[in-house]
């Protein structure tokens, strides 16, 4: 007689294992037969058709027909019967061997210390707590890589100037005619169309005070200081600014950006510093353009509406107003120029990838060149009002 092979002796009892069976009557259960992984599906189906008619609290088991039994068929058990009433039939229930009575314990145990997770609690002020510190956490992420790309550029800027060599003249000229040539017309004519608006608001209030002589002195007061270079600044954070972002943006979309580091240059000093250069030369001429076209508005309608000749206005203003407002107003604008720039360039920069990321890119270096044009104007006005300038 040939002898049985391994293989073909775990075949066979394989084939002789007996699906596990429940034999219900009324609440009083009798587990019967091999309780394993491999009639996993069978049980399941059986145990959730019990527990659809009764309840596991009222059931009742008896232990004493069970074959086989592992880790699956034991958590189909306490299922059934629950956890408790499982660990106490295993401690009770006769003709088990030890092997079993610690399983069925082990995994009734570890069933019974199982907890349903809660319900998560909606509350408005975690929520809105949470939400504030996600802001500030990604407001200080921000500041933290626009320090860091500010300080990469003034470090390029410091190893360039003293070599004329390496000055990109073609990419500099070429980026002070897109931000000052291009944007000159627009710039005058906001600022004449605004220095009329605030020629027309000072002559209706001053009117009731018999003042309207003094509408001069408001609109070159506010032009000097304060709307020539804030319109000016705006104007180039929505117009240059977004051009900066989706140019960069493109080159690494195109992946062109990594070409330049694959030869050995810089795109700091390749794409950053002609444009923060341009901008920080045009930006103070365009501001002394919006500062002459919002006078020159506020002397039309001075002349047309307070019957002030534009002779006058220019004696009031060379009587009244003090250079030093000039300079106030103009100070400002290559700070305003350089944050613009780098802005508009570190959003190119941080594009992932794709059309869409450019596109999300731009917007943000819109907003971001906006708002820190106008926070550093309040700054700037606080400050040069204490100082008494």
């Amino acid at each position: 007689m040939a002898p049985t092979s391994p293989s073909s002796s775990a075949r066979t009892a394989s084939a002789a294992s007996v699906c596990g069976e429940i034999l219900a009557n009324d609440s009083q259960l009798t587990i019967q037969g091999d309780w394993v992984l491999d009639h996993y599906s069978e049980l399941q189906a059986r145990v959730r058709q019990i527990l659809g008619t009764h309840s596991s609290s009222n059931l009742q088991g008896d232990l004493s027909g069970l074959g086989r039994i592992d880790t699956a068929g034991a958590a189909l058990l306490a299922e059934l019967l629950g956890a408790p009433a499982l660990a106490d039939l295993a401690d009770t229930a006769s003709g088990l061997t030890e092997e079993r009575r610690a399983l069925l314990h082990a995994v009734a145990t570890a069933m019974g210390n199982r907890s349903e997770p809660a319900p998560p609690s909606y509350s408005p002020v975690k929520t809105f707590l949470a939400v504030t510190g996600q802001q500030v956490e990604e407001l200080y992420d921000l500041l933290r890589l626009l320090l860091a790309f500010i300080g990469e550029t003034l470090a390029a800027l410091a190893y360039n100037l003293p070599r004329p060599r390496r000055w990109r003249m073609t990419a500099f000229v070429a980026s002070i005619h897109d931000t000052g040539l291009n944007a000159l017309p627009i710039v005058a004519l906001l600022t004449f169309l605004v220095g009329a608006v605030v020629a027309f608001l000072g002559a209706t209030v001053l009117e009731s005070f018999g003042a309207t002589i003094y509408t001069v002195n408001l609109v070159a007061f506010s032009f000097l200081r304060e709307f020539g270079v804030l319109l000016a600044a705006i104007l180039l954070a929505g117009r240059t600014a977004s051009s900066f972002t989706a140019h960069i943006g493109a080159m690494k979309v195109n992946e062109e950006l990594d070409a330049i580091r694959t030869l050995g240059l810089s795109p700091v000093e390749l794409l950053v510093l002609p444009r923060v250069l341009a901008m920080m030369i045009s930006l103070p001429i365009l501001t002394f353009v919006g500062m002459i076209s919002g006078m020159i508005g506020g002397a039309a309608v001075c002349a047309m509406v307070l019957d002030i000749s534009p002779t006058q206005f220019l004696a009031i203003v060379e009587q009244d107003i003090a250079v030093r407002h000039f300079l106030v107003g103009l100070s400002k604008a290559p700070v305003f120029a350089f944050l613009i720039a780098v802005i508009g360039c570190l959003e190119g920069f941080k594009v992932s990838g794709s059309a869409q990321s450019v596109g999300e890119h731009t917007t943000s270096s819109v907003v971001q060149s906006i708002f820190m044009v106008i926070l550093l104007d309040s700054i700037a006005a606080l400050f040069f009002m204490e100082m008494g300038w």
